[in-house]
């Protein structure tokens, strides 16, 4: 992932989170999986070593992720902890109907979007037209091939 200069958006709870993977991934998983590849050289001839090669994989992306949380870490801005607010800003929770769905989510950058947490990004279709919506107010968006109305029922 390349970043520019702008500003990752994240809350203080994403911030903390991803402090403390890069902590877990300097102090813990980088010595734990330069040991595994000390180990599976004791194996022989690393052009057959399977244990080696997964190794030394897991540690190519170790070491992607390290480099993409110093970049995170480095260009960050945290958001304000929303108060009652009567628009969509990012760190607030919606309540939305979605084709006769309801659904309850929060906005948060792109950094900790999680669909599966309920949280969804900023820089997404649904959350692009979220934000400045007040209670009661529509919008349409176009979510994969079809258009859907989206309804905001209530700002918490």
């Amino acid at each position: 992932m390349a970043f520019s200069s702008k500003k990752i958006i994240l809350t203080k709870e994403g911030f903390a989170n991803l402090q403390r993977e890069y902590q877990e991934l300097i102090n813990q998983k980088r010595p734990a999986v330069i040991n595994r590849i000390s180990r599976a050289r004791e194996f022989g001839d690393l052009s057959e070593n399977s244990e080696y090669d997964a190794a030394k994989e897991e540690q190519t992306l170790l070491e992607v992720r390290i480099t993409q949380l110093e970049q995170v870490l480095k260009n960050f801005q945290i958001v304000q902890d929303v108060q009652k607010t009567d628009i969509v800003v990012i760190g607030s929770t919606v309540v939305v109907e979605i084709n006769d769905e309801i659904h309850e989510f929060s906005l948060v950058g792109s950094m900790e979007a999680n669909p599966a947490a309920k949280k969804i990004s900023n820089e997404s279709p649904v959350g692009k037209a979220l934000l400045g919506l007040k209670a009661g107010e529509s919008v349409e968006v176009a979510i994969s091939p079809v258009k859907s109305r989206i309804k905001v029922l209530e700002i918490k």
